[in-house]
């Protein structure tokens, strides 16, 4: 489970080898306090950078297995765009040939938003909006394209040239039933003609050796048709579909292994290997189970196919890798909340029957980023809660972490002024700016360490992505937000010494999500467009049901003044009794499996939007400069060798532009055919 940034939430507040330093225009990392965060900016995206603080005090060995894994997880860059969609490779390639070889003028406003076209498909693995899942409409025409694909020599059949501008594929995840979830989305996940209801009779017959240990069925595959018209999966794996990158990515997982820190660590990287040969579902389990119990030592990771947000039907996993070390003084600091991870159970609104009895090993540390790819790159999490599978949470545990030099990275690169337009008085003003930062880091400390790992499934209940099915992925965000936002309004987060005013910070986050869920997200879409992201639609169903409920004792009220919209809180207490209504209902939704409960919740409470309404909100926020999204260039890390070939010493180096970045990727990293 991931907790993304959002700048409307937060308004407060890979690596690769560089053999020749010619090959990339780079600038050093210093300490100096003069660290330019912001790449560039264009559409509705800003590019930024991260620091790596401490590089220089981990040793030669731990920074050599800190880019032996980040090697690997750039290896399957390519893995993601096959996966988004199934012309993305061969698109890519045809707009970076055209501009790496186009000669002809520059300074034209085609030319210019050509430009803008290829970094939004860089930025989002894809010629899909990374968030909106809407197929990217470029700024030039058709006729443009052609021309100067011929002036550059550049091969694009027409048919794929026709895709980028006609309405085909139009959504990357489609999450309209009426539409079919498989069939109206474009992501690469299954074969032409296949339908939902195809896809639910398939796994409904696959059976794991034990009921009470699942399989992740289907998540490491692509659901096709055979040539006898029989549904079969290609599995991803060495030998099979995306082996050639898959190769690569067990190459340096294999160099990794060398450097463990550990015997634990060692173990759990074998199995990955294993998982990544053998495709085998089993494997994955066991890997993750002693991935859980390889806790000791500096350096972590993420890899492999994890999240399912980008399958309308919540079987597939996209390739993701995240690379970390660990931020010991944060760390430290916020251990508290797994300790308490019991108590928080036990003293939560959530029926009895539906609470567990022993929180198991919940772990929670704040990182430090040294490299990310696939579904974490450029766009990136805050915040993950892994493994997935929740009955490997109940009876192992589970892993929190706090991407902490992302979210600092956020905060020195955001812009000012959106606060002071949506609040709505002075002294909200004040609490947020005060309480603001701790607010927003407890808020993804609990949704990820509590709020993922609390509640159980009845016996004999399937797993939501069974029972709940498109709805899964949103229901599960919202249950997490809903721990978090009931505990933070509680005076236990004072007794553990986590803040100095439970009240402040509560009534801060109180107002900064009500503000983001009912006003301030609805930046990120077009005015008449329905919410279809998960974390968008959890974040307004979560405000719309508090809101509507609270209307007859007034607990929060819209107040218009010189025709803008604002919201007031008059009772944080009835506030705080609603979230933890709410919580109750989505936890035995969820232990019950209750799909048409989950269905009407999200359909007439996160989806649909006041289209009067977002018109002001859209209006308002034209003021402000600052792009709705961000993403990072992630740095070089770049070996110093002597004679004999052996890694001497690791050099952090930023890059200097996105282009830069994306093309020596693609140079270094392309090791898929166009077509898989």
């Amino acid at each position: 489970m991931k907790f993304y940034y959002h700048a409307s939430l937060a308004l407060t507040l890979f690596a690769s080898f560089v053999s020749n330093a010619q090959q990339v225009d780079q600038k050093k990392e210093g300490s100096d306090t003069s660290f330019e965060f912001q790449v560039e900016q264009f559409s509705d995206i800003k590019v930024l950078r991260y620091q790596i603080p401490g590089w220089e005090n981990l040793t030669l060995k731990e920074q050599k297995l800190v880019y032996y894994l980040t090697q690997a997880g750039t290896s399957g860059r390519d893995i993601m765009w096959d996966q988004n969609y199934k012309y993305n490779l061969k698109i890519r390639k045809a707009l970076e040939h055209i501009y790496l070889n186009y000669k002809g003028d520059k300074t034209t406003a085609d030319w210019n938003n050509f430009e803008i076209y290829l970094k939004r498909v860089w930025f989002s693995n894809g010629i899909h909006h990374h968030y909106s899942n809407d197929k990217i409409k470029p700024d030039f025409s058709k006729a443009y394209l052609v021309l100067i694909a011929k002036s550059t020599k550049t091969i694009l059949e027409p048919a794929i040239v026709t895709v980028i501008f006609d309405q085909k594929d139009a959504k990357k995840v489609n999450l309209d039933e009426a539409k079919g979830l498989v069939e109206g989305s474009a992501i690469n996940f299954y074969g032409n003609g296949i339908t939902h209801k195809e896809v639910e009779t398939f796994y409904a017959q696959k059976k794991s050796p034990d009921a009470t240990k699942p399989y992740s069925f289907g998540l490491n595959s692509k659901l096709v048709r055979n040539k006898k018209g029989q549904l079969e999966e290609k599995v991803w794996k060495s030998n099979g579909m995306y082996g050639a990158a898959i190769d690569k990515i067990i190459f340096w997982l294999e160099k990794a292994k060398t450097v463990a820190e550990n015997t634990k660590q060692a173990d759990a990287l074998s199995l990955l290997i294993e998982y990544y040969k053998t495709g085998s579902l089993k494997t994955w389990d066991d890997y993750n189970i002693a991935w859980l119990q390889a806790t000791e030592g500096n350096i972590d990771y993420i890899n492999g196919f994890i999240e399912v947000y980008n399958d309308p039907v919540g079987y597939r996993g996209s390739y993701e890798t995240v690379v970390q070390i660990k931020d010991f003084d944060m760390s430290k600091k916020m251990e508290v909340l797994s300790h308490n991870a019991q108590w928080f159970e036990d003293n939560s609104p959530l029926d009895p029957s539906h609470k567990k009895k022993n929180v198991v090993g919940v772990s929670y540390k704040t990182v430090i980023v040294a490299g990310e790819a696939g579904d974490a790159s450029p766009s990136t999490p805050i915040g993950v809660n892994l493994p997935n599978a929740d009955w490997i949470r109940s009876t192992y545990g589970s892993k929190s972490v706090s991407l902490g030099n992302l979210v600092d990275a956020y905060g020195k690169s955001a812009g000012k002024g959106r606060l002071e337009e949506f609040v709505n008085d002075a002294e909200e003003l004040e609490r947020a700016k005060k309480y603001g930062e701790i607010g927003d880091k407890l808020h993804t400390a609990l949704h990820e360490v509590v709020g993922h790992a609390s509640g159980k499934i009845n016996e004999g209940v399937g797993t939501p992505k069974e029972t709940l099915k498109s709805y899964a992925s949103t229901m599960e965000e919202g249950r997490a937000d809903l721990v978090a936002l009931y505990y933070l309004y509680n005076p236990k987060i004072q007794e553990l010494g986590l803040v100095d005013d439970w009240q402040k910070v509560g009534m801060e986050t109180y107002d900064s999500y009500l503000r983001n869920g009912l006003l301030t997200q609805l930046i990120r879409i077009k005015v008449g467009e329905s919410i279809e992201e998960a974390h968008m639609r959890n974040r307004q169903w979560v405000s719309s049901w508090v809101f509507e409920k609270g209307l007859k004792n007034n607990t929060v009220e819209k107040i218009t003044r010189n025709g803008k919209t604002y919201l007031n809180i008059n009772d944080y207490e009835k506030l705080h009794k609603l979230f933890g209504q709410l919580l109750r209902e989505v936890q035995r939704i969820k232990s019950e499996g209750d799909y048409e409960a989950a269905k009407a919740l999200v359909e007439n409470y996160g989806i649909k939007v006041d289209e009067k309404l977002h018109a002001e909100i859209i209006e308002r926020n034209k003021q402000f400069p600052s792009a709705p999204y961000s993403g990072f260039v992630n740095p070089f890390l770049t070996p110093k060798v002597d004679a004999k070939g052996e890694i001497i010493s690791i050099e952090v180096i930023q890059p200097k532009t996105f282009a830069e970045q994306m093309l020596f990727y693609s140079k270094n990293f392309s090791f898929l055919p166009d077509v898989n």
